[in-house]
């Protein structure tokens, strides 16, 4: 894996005497500053208050309209549904594709789960096209793993 400090420091979030959002925040920043392909970094989570629907966590970048997502809906409703992680190189090319800004060409979603149970999900999305590598891909999916410990 290329950023296996990343993973490192992301442990050391996780395993820190911080409350869940601000854990989720400091993730955020954490790949924000780290990867340089990331633009925009956050986390949806399943909502209280809502069978079925995604709100917008912590996160890091541009302001968006998307605060609350139904599953099924975009590439993180889908996500949510399918429980898959989803790469997306070109989002010009989905079909499902919710846009955030005209600046996104690439996102990637990967479910977090506790046990059975959906929690939520991390959101990148990239500036640049083809940008989500396979080592960027397990790097994600690992941090989501260890998130599992935190809900």
């Amino acid at each position: 894996m290329d950023h296996p400090n990343v993973l490192s420091k992301a442990k050391s979030i996780i395993n820190s005497d911080k409350n869940r959002d601000d854990k989720l925040q400091a993730i955020c920043e954490l790949l924000d500053n780290e990867i340089d392909v990331f633009d925009w970094t956050g986390f949806y989570l399943v909502a209280k208050d809502e069978e079925n629907m995604l709100e917008l966590g912590p996160y890091v970048g541009e302001d968006t309209d998307h605060t609350r997502i139904p599953f099924g809906k975009g590439i993180c409703g889908q996500a949510a549904d399918t429980l898959k992680t989803f790469v997306v190189q070109d989002v010009g090319k989905a079909d499902n594709y919710l846009a955030c800004s005209l600046h996104v060409k690439s996102e990637i979603v990967v479910p977090i789960m506790k046990g059975e149970r959906f929690v939520g999900e991390l959101d990148i999305d990239s500036h640049t096209k083809d940008a989500i590598t396979q080592n960027l891909q397990t790097l994600c999916e690992r941090i989501c793993d260890e998130l599992k410990h935190i809900f």
